[in-house]
Order: structure tokens, then sequence, then C-alpha cells
């Protein structure tokens, strides 16, 4: 009785929706520039900026940066090209559907599915593209820079 109860309280935990850790590179594939920008262009995204705060302005005073909030609609076969975050970093939420990620620190790609989110670091190159049959919606929020002109860089 005490099995099918542990067991009963390991599937339900399995199956409780919720932010899960993100899909990580597999051990043994990950290094430094492992893949190379493919050149693929921007197909089949829509990107809605939902919000920004000028953080300047705020408590926490970083000059120089806003922080924005977007949308990101991928249909199937969508790209999101090859983008660095050396200078903007970035958590991104999968609302919807699963789409692949292609990172220069990972020599397979990496599948992100719904409910889970992941941490764009300096060190993050990267390309994604939406490999499933229902498009992908991703949450994107970023510390972006801001230019002498206050338009975001």
């Amino acid at each position: 009785m005490k099995f099918i109860l542990k067991a009963v309280v390991i599937v339900a935990a399995a199956t409780v929706p919720g932010v899960a850790l993100a899909g990580q590179c597999p051990a043994g594939k990950s290094g430094t520039d492992v893949r190379a920008d493919t050149g693929a262009p921007a197909k089949g995204v829509t990107d809605t900026v939902l919000t920004t705060i000028d953080v300047a302005s705020e408590p926490t005073a970083i000059e120089g940066r806003s922080f924005r909030m977007r949308r990101l609609v991928i249909q199937p076969g969508g790209v999101v090209p090859w983008h660095s975050h050396g200078e903007r970093p970035a958590i991104i939420y999968v609302q919807q559907g699963t789409i692949t990620e292609y990172a220069s620190s990972c020599s397979v790609p990496i599948v992100h599915r719904a409910g889970e989110a992941t941490a764009e670091l300096h060190n993050t190159s990267h390309w994604w593209k939406n490999t499933g049959k229902t498009p992908a919606i991703l949450i994107s929020s970023d510390l972006l820079k801001v230019g002498a002109d206050g338009k975001m860089m």
C-alpha cells in the first residue's frame, strides 16, 4: 500500500502544471563556440513589445538601460535569427508550444517546452526555430542598452 501511495504522489507531482527547468545542454555536449551562426534570416516571427521601464529613474538607478518585456509568436518553421546576449541579459518563458534553441555553447539542439523558462546570459549566442506543428509563444524580458538619444539598442 505504501508503495502504491508513493507512486501516486510521484506521478502527481510530475504532472502538476508550473514552471519547469528549461531544457539544458546534455552532459558532454557543451563547450565554447561549438556552434556557429548559420546566417538564417528571421522568418515567421511576430515580436511585440508589451512594456518597458526606464530603470535609470527607478530606485535601482541602472543608467543607460531599459527593462523590456516582449511577446514573440513563432510560426511552425519560423526562425528567430542568430543573436548575442553579450550586452543584453534576458529571461525567456515558453508560454505555448515547443521551440528549439541552437546555442553556441551546445553541439546539439536544445528543446524548450511550454511552462519552461531559461536564462540568457552574457555568454549566450544562439538562434531559435519552431520545429513543431503549432505556433510557439515566448515571453522575453531583457535588460536592454539605451543610447544617448534614448533609443533602445
